[in-house]
């Protein structure tokens, strides 16, 4: 990282709201559904799966989560009116999690159940590691009540992933595998580079030979060669995976994966909560910062 940069992304919340919003639009398709809808219509128009997400986590309140709920049906039944071809990821702690479990359940039961109806699919996304226990055994619940458009997420950096991928392997999951994003503590996650990649590798090679689809959710040029280099060792065909990759970031690299045969998604964030999302992304993502420095002096 640069020195320019360094000092960009510590300054992030002295930097004008409006300032980031102008550097975020690649990475959020915008405050409403509407914006999502035009988003992931043009990425389909380009070869390009979707999931699309509502922004916003961690709600306090049960009214917050109903809220959330029917936000995300509005979601699915605009994917089918507007036949689009995408599914949605949804957060448990936005749907009630930390205030109730139970809650939670109902609420993600709802749409998944609604998605079946609608022929779709639910991602449950994976937050920190206080959340992992309870987003797994309502995942668990699912499966056992019959959901099969469903699937979870596993962080490559987290100690405990390669015990999951196998455990799950035994229900048949659909897992997105990603590298992780929180600041998790040593006695629990990997904290270097090479040891998150080595346990990345690891975990697509079990669940992959394991017969699970698994959405290969990665930035990372070396992970997605050596992901190449793995579904070609074992015949796969691209239906049996996807990669998945986030808005706005590694154009060039997503539209190789496409060119070369492979299935990608694009995760689709839109809504009200953009700023912490944004801000989140620029401090993942430190070259943007150039981006900011050139706003702020070209901005009217």
């Amino acid at each position: 990282m640069s020195l320019l940069n360094t000092i960009v992304v510590k300054s992030l919340p002295l930097v004008p709201k409006s300032i980031v919003g102008q550097v975020s639009k690649r990475y959020i398709a915008g405050e409403s559904l509407d914006d999502a809808v035009r988003t992931v219509r043009a990425l389909n128009t380009n070869g390009f799966l979707a999931t699309v997400d509502l922004l916003g986590e961690d709600i306090k309140e049960a009214s917050e989560a109903i809220q959330t709920k029917t936000a995300v049906l509005r979601m699915l039944g605009a994917i089918t009116e507007e036949r689009l071809t995408s599914n949605v990821s949804i957060k448990p702690t936005q749907l009630g999690l930390r205030i109730d479990r139970e809650l939670c359940y109902e609420n993600i039961k709802a749409l998944v159940s609604y998605a079946k109806s609608k022929e779709n699919f639910v991602r449950i996304d994976m937050e920190d590691s206080t959340t992992t226990d309870d987003t797994l055994a309502i995942y668990y619940r699912l499966r056992e009540e019959g959901f099969k458009n469903v699937g979870v997420v596993l962080q490559a950096y987290m100690k405990r992933t390669e015990t999951d991928c196998r455990e799950l392997l035994r229900v048949g999951a659909n897992i997105r595998l990603c590298k992780g994003i929180y600041n998790e503590p040593p006695a629990v996650a990997f904290k270097d580079r090479e040891e998150i990649r080595k346990n990345f590798m690891k975990s697509l090679r079990i669940l992959l030979e394991g017969g699970a689809y698994v959405g290969i959710a990665t930035h990372d040029d070396v992970l997605v060669n050596h992901a190449y280099g793995l579904v070609k060792d074992l015949k796969l065909q691209p239906a049996q995976y996807e990669f998945q990759m986030l808005l706005g970031v590694t154009e060039n690299l997503r539209a190789s994966v496409v060119q070369n045969n492979h299935r990608l998604r694009v995760y689709v964030p839109f809504g009200e909560q953009w700023y912490p999302y944004s801000t989140r992304r620029l401090k993942e993502n430190p070259h943007m910062a150039g981006y900011i420095f050139k706003a702020m002096f070209t901005s009217s």
